[in-house]
């Protein structure tokens, strides 16, 4: 493997995220405590004193795979193996599936995990692009004709995050077949599945084809990123690769990681809903800011997740302008450039109703007073 470059948002907020009060950047929901998770789940003291910290499967208990495989997968636990958040699985399924040359096709823009790993081993990336002119709506069209005999791998990640944007089921069927017709892997990106607005949440490709691999976590829909918890659905025998390099890093997840985990799946619901009402709430405030702010943002209407993609009318350098947000206002917000695009800011509308107003309020200070201050 080359040399991999800095994971440019995981470094903004390393050096951001500790240092300002206002957070309007993630793309998770409000985050629950672990009271929350007692209360929601009828988690017992006694059950959680119970645990002995004890080594766990490679591939997660039986108990808790079969809970996912029940939601999210064909019903059987044999084809899920949790991880490390959704981050190890990627870095499983990259540095295990790929190989110098191979042909990879990703969206553009992406979360740079998706595709750096990629990148590093040597693989030719062929960019989907999401094209601003047309509001970020995926073309079908055009990622059919990237596919060809030659790809070995697609990863798509939809509700997309930075955009909102997604795909219809029989536009996600039509990719689906093309990726099935070259026999390429299918990397499906589900961590905002469940939180959508308007049409019911795509399913799990593996219901239809064996070479799909499916990244779920506990960290964006649901309110647990501090869990690290994640998990993927594939076949078994891609799952054993995995585990043959799981062996030289993490080994496996905490049994005490794995409890709450399995507790809150069983009750995932409860957990999903909350945020889900919030997310309207926060969606429709977000909304008339951007309209009352129009001189200086548009975007495109997210159709999932709690981020959206602003485009700055006035700034063209959104990491210099995040920069003195930050430092002058204590906003969070992410730099384009994190994903390639210089005049947009990821703005994030998953925390509480109270913190996203103010950072709104404090975000149009600094819209107004930036050109006269820049740092």
């Amino acid at each position: 493997m080359n040399t991999i470059p800095p994971a440019h948002l995981e470094c903004w907020m390393r050096n951001y995220y500790f240092n300002t009060n206002i957070d309007i950047s993630s793309s998770s929901v409000e985050s629950f405590s672990l009271a929350d998770i007692r209360q929601l789940t009828d988690l017992t003291q006694k059950e959680l004193d119970s645990v002995v910290f004890n080594d766990s499967s490679s591939y997660g208990s039986f108990d808790l795979r079969k809970e996912i495989a029940f939601r999210w997968g064909n019903e059987n636990p044999e084809q899920v193996m949790v991880t490390h958040g959704s981050s190890e699985a990627i870095y499983l399924i990259m540095s295990t599936l790929l190989n110098a040359n191979d042909e990879v096709v990703v969206l553009d823009p992406c979360y740079q995990q998706l595709y750096s790993i990629a990148e590093s081993i040597g693989c030719k990336l062929k960019p989907w692009r999401l094209r601003p002119e047309y509001n970020f709506v995926p073309n079908i069209e055009e990622v059919k004709s990237l596919i060809t005999p030659n790809t070995r791998m697609v990863v798509v990640n939809f509700p997309h995050n930075p955009t909102g944007a997604s795909l219809t089921l029989e536009e996600q069927q039509e990719l689906i077949n093309a990726v099935a017709e070259v026999g390429a892997y299918l990397v499906w990106d589900a961590a905002f599945a469940e939180l959508v607005y308007k049409d019911s949440p795509l399913p799990n490709p593996n219901l239809w084809y064996k070479n799909s691999i499916s990244l779920g976590t506990l960290s964006k829909a649901y309110g647990l990123p501090g869990l690290r918890f994640g998990w993927c659905i594939a076949s078994s025998n891609i799952l054993e690769r995995f585990v043959y390099r799981r062996d030289y890093i993490t080994l496996h997840l905490s049994p005490l990681v794995e409890l709450i985990a399995q507790r809150v799946i069983h009750k995932v619901d409860s957990f999903l809903n909350i945020r889900l009402h919030q997310a309207h709430t926060n969606l429709k405030i977000l909304s008339e800011w951007i309209y009352r702010h129009k001189e200086f943002v548009d975007w495109a209407y997210p159709q999932g997740g709690v981020c959206g993609f602003l485009r700055l009318h006035t700034i063209s350098n959104s990491e210099a302008f995040c920069r003195y947000l930050a430092n002058v206002y204590g906003v969070l917000l992410v730099p384009g450039n994190c994903f390639n695009y210089d005049n947009y800011v990821r703005l994030g509308f998953g925390s509480s109703t109270p913190q996203l107003i103010e950072g709104l309020n404090r975000l149009s200070k600094a819209l107004v007073n930036y050109q006269a201050k820049p740092l």
